[in-house]
């Protein structure tokens, strides 16, 4: 048996010239753009690489976008007071902090100086609280682009036992809290495992879907998986490969190759999450324009 793949670069495209076509209209009808401004604080090559998708994904359906850039060396003052002054900047509807930032700076106290009608990411308390409540303003990314991925592959939540393993604040716990509610698209049964569960394989292999959100290369195997579990692996790993020009690539949390032979369908290590993250972020600037015209 081979899994069906889950193409999350294809989705994403969808998703991608759906806000494109809203965008438009939403210049057309209003003579309002939307605007994202990234703050991102030091050189991490990775976050240097995302924020650099993130501006030409906005390029390409509309949104204006700005990336204001830090030294590794700046402090929490000079963070927060950029957020302050981006909070109140009318040409900007979504502010993106890009995580994580140096371990200097707490990252919570920052998250929480955000206004949270421009927090598209949904960090801040507020939109954490909004999410549980089952309102959410925004529903973080990621998570978002998880359930984008099941419901447009014909893998619809509601009703199922899904197992999410990893409890980290911008995947586990806020894809537990959406998949949950009482809603279209939710529904679910919900188990979050984590590094103090026994026996994670005991609850994995129960999962109707599985969602992998740990962070840690291949941790995923074939043994804890059932032939008719959908796999979405939301981990992006780089590990030594001498076959390849950087000497590195990319891998989930999956191990792919294994577990794709057994199961019923599993999402790529590229073109998976990945794209997804990128357009529903794109799609929550989009609503966030959308409210601050409303408003």
């Amino acid at each position: 048996m081979t899994a069906e793949i889950i193409n999350g670069q294809e989705i994403a495209s969808e998703v991608r010239n759906e806000v494109a076509k809203k965008v438009q209209l939403l210049k057309n009808k209003n003579e309002i753009t939307p605007g994202l401004a990234a703050v991102l604080v030091g050189d991490d090559p990775a976050s240097q690489v995302y924020v650099r998708n993130k501006g030409r994904a906005c390029d390409e359906v509309g949104i204006y976008n700005e990336t204001f850039r830090l030294e590794q060396s700046a402090t929490q003052l000079e963070l927060i007071s950029l957020i302050e002054k981006l909070n109140v900047d009318p040409k900007f509807d979504g502010i993106l902090v890009q995580l994580p930032l140096p371990s200097h700076i707490n990252e919570k106290e920052v998250i929480i100086r955000l206004e949270p009608s421009k927090d598209v990411d949904g960090l801040h308390p507020y939109n954490v609280g909004k999410l549980l409540e089952g309102s959410p303003l925004f529903v973080p990314a990621t998570p978002f682009g998880v359930q984008t991925m099941l419901l447009r592959s014909g893998y619809d939540p509601s009703g199922k036992h899904v197992v999410i393993v990893g409890r980290s604040q911008i995947v586990g716990k806020p894809l537990a809290a959406l998949l949950m509610q009482k809603e279209a698209g939710a529904n679910a049964t919900v188990t979050l495992c984590h590094t103090g569960t026994p026996d994670i394989a005991v609850f994995t292999r129960t999962a109707d879907i599985l969602v992998a959100a740990i962070g840690r290369p291949n941790s995923i195997t074939e043994d804890m998986v059932s032939a008719n579990t959908v796999v979405i692996d939301v981990g992006i790993n780089r590990i030594p490969d001498v076959s390849t020009k950087s000497g590195m690539r990319l891998v989930g949390d999956v191990d792919f190759e294994a577990v794709s032979r057994k199961v019923k369908a599993i999402s790529p290590v590229p073109r998976g999450v990945g794209p997804m993250t990128i357009a529903m972020l794109l799609a929550n600037t989009l609503k966030a324009a959308e409210h601050h015209n409303n408003k």
